[in-house]
């Protein structure tokens, strides 16, 4: 495999607010690249990349689904793109957080008529912390109320994006008739069945889009040395300069470039595909993968004759048995080699690899740098591990889940269901680290932990559908933290036993502090070896134990502890005597200092006719939430709310009843706030 061929490979993923029309887009750019013989649609179940029952049944997208796709630009090589369209609700945001973990660069769908949305903002964070570079798409542009440059305006003040429209649509006001391309200098159309047909700029076209383009060629300057000098000397800048600077731009974060079109009208699908090559990063423009061996960090460019770094970043369970879905990093993975994981600390072989179309799979030999592909009939692979050879036992950075904030009580109907309940909720475990399972310690019973009502309800649905099992929910559960009240400092905690042999004793003296933040840290600021490193560890662990659960039982949070003294016995010191009276300080700490109860608070979106604006703003009173605004768009309002989690249950349904079913409402986890009085 050379660096030719690497070069000319996109993985990218589809990110964007719910029902901007992501799987629609997704649709169309496998039509248009001849990947699928018809087009799907979304609302008749019938999506490439919704292949999940209840994905048909509810119209939604639940689970992230890769594809592969080729695109020959006109006048250049084919390249392959391996796409990952990503659900919008905020309840499933894992999917889109594994899947820029491991994905190049992405395309973010922006509805014309919708603007910037709650969940957009979230995603655009997502990508922005894993360095992702984006490019945009204006959707729905031949819907009534549609603005491009409200889009534009909209990433600018809402994002803090640098768009760069690299075209303008036309005829917006008879529903979206083409596009103005800046960087070619041409005029696209398209027709019925989405063919385009392009035409250089007249003589008119040329003096009214000439300075839209002067004016892109000087954003870009202004990131760009290249350009800059060029535009500055007064010298032409033709289409490869600027499609080059453009690209240069992308891959170091400076902009972003913006296009639009009409997927459900297939206009735009392939200019959108054009731009996928010109402006979003191979595998080899992306920087080295950093990786830890024996406490070291080792740098991994995407070599396929370099160690083998893979990540595992989804283990789904379909009809023909698991599938573990692999990035690879670096080297090369092959059928029958040995590998070493992680997670489990052994070694597995590679029984089967595959290609992944959606839901469907051909097997391939082997898997290079820069690959997306998935290995076959693993039954226990963990979402986050990293598969390396035994020898160099490389650990890449795991997958982050956010904090669950829901849980539910779950019971089977029938004693016989008990077996399967439990290898159930094992298996959507395994598949989803932002579900979790505990057993409720006062009661017994079953507690399922998920992001949201909507999350917590498609597992319920899998435990019926997937494993027949009659499950029963209960009373919604909130997950609480708490955060100390005030500073308290020089708290003992000591341990002294002796029971004839070996005893246990330890001393620690700390310092407790609440944080501005929700980290917790600790810090060793003891001198002269009153503490050996040996016993400050597990002093540490012994700290972090008594903050799982505070004064009120609830995980401790935002809390600075610091170990200022100690004191050990030559004989009866342990690990065990130190984590013990490090737990025994924290608890006498916060007993001193007190805590306060913080509970999640959500941003809601609400968009309800303006004759029940009063209805559903007084409803959020009464559920103590806080107007922010309410935006007015004719018959229609758009309220931004924050409210706290525990006043939201069966919220959707409630707002259905105030409006007559004509209101629909989004949320999205905002902060932990401290607990009102009920």
């Amino acid at each position: 495999m050379n660096t030719r061929t690497l070069s000319r490979w996109r993985n990218l993923g589809i990110i964007a607010h719910i029902d901007a029309g992501k799987t629609t887009l997704t649709e169309r750019l496998l039509w248009k690249a001849g990947a699928i013989r018809r087009v799907g649609e979304v609302h008749d179940g019938a999506a490439t990349t919704d292949y999940n029952d209840i994905e048909r049944r509810r119209g939604i997208t639940i689970g992230a689904a890769a594809v592969r796709l080729s695109w020959t630009p006109e006048g250049r090589d084919t390249h392959r793109l391996t796409l990952i369209d990503t659900p919008g609700h905020v309840d499933f945001a894992i999917e889109v957080e594994r899947s820029l973990r491991v994905l190049d660069g992405a395309v973010v769908v922006f509805s014309a008529v919708d603007g910037v949305q709650p969940q957009t903002e979230t995603v655009w964070r997502q990508a922005q912390k894993h360095g992702v570079p984006r490019i945009a798409f204006v959707n729905k542009m031949d819907r009534p109320g549609a603005s491009f440059d409200r889009v534009l305006a909209q990433m600018r003040e809402t994002l803090g994006a640098r768009p760069w429209p690299v075209g303008m649509p036309i005829g917006v006001e008879a529903g979206f008739e083409g596009w103005v391309d800046l960087v070619t200098r041409t005029v696209v159309r398209w027709d019925a069945d989405g063919h385009a047909t392009r035409t250089p700029w007249s003589d008119d076209e040329h003096a009214r889009w000439q300075p839209h383009r002067d004016a892109l060629v000087e954003a870009v300057a202004g990131v760009d040395d290249t350009l800059a000098t060029a535009f500055l000397e007064d010298r032409a800048i033709d289409d490869a300069k600027l499609r080059d600077a453009l690209r240069r731009g992308t891959l170091a974060g400076n902009g972003v470039p913006v296009l639009a079109g009409s997927a459900i009208r297939h206009m735009g699908i392939d200019t959108l595909l054009d731009a996928i090559v010109d402006f979003l990063p191979s595998p080899l423009d992306r920087p080295a993968v950093e990786a830890m061996r024996d406490d070291a960090t080792v740098a991994l460019p995407a070599d396929p004759t370099g160690p083998l770094a893979a990540l595992v970043f989804k283990v789904e369970h379909q009809d023909h048995g698991a599938v573990t879905h692999v990035r690879v990093y670096s080297g090369t993975l092959r059928v029958g080699d040995t590998v070493w994981t992680s997670r489990h600390g052994r070694t597995r072989r590679i029984g089967r690899l595959a290609a992944v179309q959606a839901d469907r799979t051909h097997d391939i030999a082997e898997a290079v740098a820069g690959e997306i592909v998935a290995i076959l009939g693993w039954k226990d692979a963990s979402s986050g591990e990293t598969l390396a050879r035994s020898e160099d036992r490389f650990v890449l950075d795991a997958i982050e889940a956010q904090p669950a904030v829901l849980a539910w009580r779950l019971s089977a109907a029938r004693s016989g269901d008990l077996i399967r309940l439990a290898q159930g909720l094992a298996t959507l475990a395994q598949e989803d680290p932002s579900f979790r399972i505990e057993t409720d310690p006062e009661t017994g019973e079953t507690l399922a932990w998920g992001m949201g009502e909507l999350h917590l309800d498609v597992k319920v649905e899998r435990l019926r559908t997937d494993w027949n099992v009659d499950v029963r929910t209960g009373e919604p559960r909130v997950a609480y933290q708490e955060t100390p009240a005030r500073a308290v400092s020089g708290i003992e905690g000591r341990l002294s036993k002796q029971n004839g042999g070996h005893g246990q004793a330890a001393r620690v003296t700390i310092d407790l502090a609440p944080r501005d933040d929700a980290e917790v840290t600790f810090v060793d600021a003891t001198t002269g070896g009153v503490v050996p490193k040996a016993f400050v560890a597990a002093t540490e662990k012994g700290v972090r134990a008594a903050l799982s659960e505070g004064p009120n039982g609830h995980p401790v949070v935002g809390v600075s502890v610091v170990l200022v003294d100690g004191e050990t016995h030559a004989v009866d010191s342990s690990d065990q005597a130190f984590q013990r009276a490090a737990s025994d300080a924290v608890k006498a700490a916060l007993a001193i200092a007190g805590t306060v109860v913080l509970e999640p608070v959500m941003t809601l979106a609400i968009e309800a006719p303006t004759a029940h604006v009063g209805d559903v703003v007084g409803d959020l009173q009464r559920r103590h939430g806080r107007v922010l605004a309410i935006e007015d768009h004719g018959t229609r309002v758009e309220i931004a709310a924050h409210a706290p989690l525990s006043k939201l249950s069966g919220y959707a349904t409630a707002l259905r009843s105030l409006t007559q079913g004509r209101a629909t409402s989004s949320m999205v986890f905002h902060r932990y706030e401290a607990a009102r009085a009920a």
